[in-house]
């Protein structure tokens, strides 16, 4: 086991990027306040990166963390982003406000990933991390750069990390990614210990990840799994008149019309379209922990609350049987009438 599951046994843990302002700006008081109630209601599992708002959510993070004891919890960041110090950056980029005074730049070259490992050690005020991902190697990312930024990841990034990993520094290696593409390509090449996916397996769509997860389970590769909302559509559903996104994007007619099949089933079984969303990508022998960014407390306490939820194993087959799951999924056993 790479992820520690919460003291009580639920695999969730906590992701950083709200706490870099994703979106809007968190005052420092209440981000230390949701740090502290998350970590005395007994989450040991714990993700941030550089890029989570120019290392304000690292900064936050190791504030919280550095004076407990280091057993006591698993921190994960991120390589691939040096932060330059720039009194000219914009407050305001790639959907962080507020962001700290440093202008990012690429760099998954051998010795840059040993600076970004050194600096992100700096930032948390910690001597050791348990993982690394490299983050963010997709074309959506790089363009007509990916296949460079491959070249540097299989011949720099990656011999850095594992030197890292035989001097005791990290204890574990792998992607942190959107895309389960560049997942395969990279693991044709080498091994990882573990990924980080955000949005491509969830209860509303699974198809994303049907080569990669065979291959992670076959060869042991672990993986926390975030946007099990597909950012937001399977937390507040579908009739609540609001705006409906599906990965980063406006929901099509299509997905919203699937989403909205499934709340039906929810709505006939009596379970919570959240718990169903928590719990279902558990099911895959491939997938050790859901990481959840959180805003507040209460969204933490909700997550806990869903993920608490008996779930009958007719719903899971109701969704099977109706077609709302790909025939041969994996769904969590449920309670049985």
């Amino acid at each position: 086991m790479i992820f520690p599951p919460t003291a009580d046994g639920q695999a969730l843990g906590m992701g950083g990027a709200p706490l870099g302002n994703l979106f809007s700006a968190i005052p420092e008081t209440v981000a230390q306040a949701l740090l502290e109630h998350v970590i005395g209601d007994g989450c040991r599992t714990f993700d941030t990166a550089p890029h989570y708002g120019n290392g304000r959510s690292e900064h936050r993070f190791g504030h919280a963390l550095r004076d407990r004891p280091r057993a006591s919890f698993t921190l994960s960041s991120k390589t691939g982003r040096l932060m330059r110090p720039d009194a000219s950056t914009p407050r305001e980029q790639n959907s962080y406000v507020d962001v700290l005074r440093f202008a990012p730049h690429y760099d998954y070259s051998f010795d840059g990933t040993l600076r970004s490992i050194e600096d992100s050690l700096q930032r948390l005020g910690l001597e050791t991390l348990d993982v690394a991902y490299i983050h963010d190697i997709d074309v959506a990312t790089h363009g007509q750069r990916q296949a460079a930024v491959m070249r540097d990841v299989l011949q720099g990034a990656i011999p850095a990390l594992q030197r890292l990993r035989e001097q005791g520094i990290i204890k574990a290696y792998g992607l942190g990614v959107n895309d389960s593409q560049v997942c395969l390509d990279v693991l044709r090449h080498a091994d990882l210990d573990c990924l980080m996916l955000a949005g491509r397996y969830s209860l509303l769509d699974q198809a994303g990840l049907a080569e990669l997860l065979p291959l992670c389970a076959g060869r042991g590769t672990r993986i926390a799994l975030g946007g099990v909302f597909n950012s937001g559509i399977l937390a507040t559903g579908v009739r609540g008149g609001g705006p409906l996104r599906f990965n980063y994007s406006a929901a099509d007619a299509d997905v919203i019309a699937r989403a909205g099949a499934i709340e039906d089933v929810c709505a006939e079984f009596g379970v919570p379209l959240r718990a169903a969303a928590l719990q279902f990508p558990l099911a895959h022998e491939a997938i050790e922990i859901v990481m959840l960014g959180v805003r507040t407390k209460e969204e933490w306490d909700d997550a806990r609350r869903m993920m608490a939820v008996t779930i009958p194993a007719m719903f899971w087959q109701a969704l099977l049987e109706r077609r709302l799951l790909p025939p041969g999924t994996p769904v969590p056993s449920g309670q049985q009438p």
